[in-house]
């Protein structure tokens, strides 16, 4: 049965962190995998969810800038994993299968933004590569690690996808590079994704759910000039925050994604698209500043995006 697209009531918000999600939930002999988990709101999400027991693995494409953020973390190991390079996924994959041990969670959190027009790969634009057709590749590839009956998989997109529908005629952006655009259909793919993967999924428990973090100021910001930012009313010319209220800390932007990954609350539920540890409301036309667009939620374009993306990877675990 589909979740509605409608706020439960969670009784968490915007301000919440995700120690405040977590407290009283016990993570003990629960594995979880999050990428990018050393940086930002990934680096955020492994101490919440180590703190509250679980064991985090962490592919990072920059493993000794990892090391350094993640020393003195227990329970954390770390792997390598280039989410544009499918080689790459297949071997952190690989390596995690060979040890044998089923995983709880995975947190779908790498990710770049509005960079330059890249390539990757075979040509693919690198927003959509990296953000939508890596993480596709990852989690079809882990799932026969996928624990039944409990497990969830979580995809981090942003507000963001409001910015673009999946552009079918040109989903590498070929013609008419825009950054930001491009940016919005990657994390419009990141919600399909999830509300297929849920489709997929529920009848052996495994459960989906993508979700907005918030804004925040993290590396995510890496490609962005500082000049943009200060135009955007984002920062001044000293880098200070202009509006310290309209963003939130990097703990309360992990927050709903770990409340994605670990709330009884969401117990039965997926396949919908959260934001301030609550589901969303569906989106109200001509307003940018929350909700899920009906084309993000789609169950006829998400089934297309999975058989895309199943091509282009030539990965299907549900072939």
């Amino acid at each position: 049965m589909s979740t509605a697209q409608h706020k439960i009531g969670s009784g968490f918000g915007a301000h919440s962190t995700a120690d405040d999600v977590l407290a009283g939930v016990d993570l003990s002999g629960k594995l979880a995998i999050v990428t990018g988990g050393y940086s930002g709101l990934g680096l955020e999400t492994t101490r919440a969810l180590t703190k509250a027991g679980a064991r985090v693995v962490v592919p990072a494409r920059r493993p000794d800038t990892a090391k350094e953020a993640l020393a003195g973390l227990d329970g954390v190991e770390l792997d390598e994993l280039d989410l544009g390079d499918l080689d790459s996924v297949r071997g952190f994959a690989e390596r995690f299968l060979a040890s044998g041990r089923t995983v709880d969670l995975v947190i779908d959190n790498a990710g770049i933004m509005a960079c330059p027009e890249t390539r990757v790969g075979p040509g693919w634009e690198a927003q959509f590569a990296t953000n939508h057709l890596g993480h596709f590749a990852l989690v079809n590839r882990l799932w026969p690690a996928i624990e039944p009956g409990g497990a969830r998989v979580v995809s981090v997109s942003s507000r963001a996808h409001h910015f673009h529908c999946m552009r079918w005629d040109d989903v590498h952006w070929r013609t008419g590079y825009d950054k930001w655009q491009a940016y919005g259909q990657a994390k419009t793919a990141n919600v399909l994704f999830a509300v297929h993967l849920d489709k997929l999924g529920a009848e052996r428990g495994v459960r989906a759910f993508s979700l907005h973090p918030g804004g925040i100021l993290t590396p995510l910001q890496r490609h962005l000039p500082k000049a943009e930012m200060v135009e955007r009313g984002w920062i001044d010319e000293q880098g200070n925050l202009l509006n310290p209220s309209g963003f939130k800390s990097p703990e309360q932007g992990a927050a709903t994604q770990v409340w994605a990954a670990t709330s009884p609350q969401l117990a039965g539920m997926g396949g919908v698209y959260l934001e301030d540890c609550d589901i969303a409301e569906p989106a109200v036309d001509g307003d940018q500043s929350s909700g899920v667009r009906a084309w993000a939620t789609d169950p006829e374009q998400a089934a297309r995006l999975w058989t895309l993306s199943a091509e282009l990877t030539g990965v299907n675990a549900f072939a």
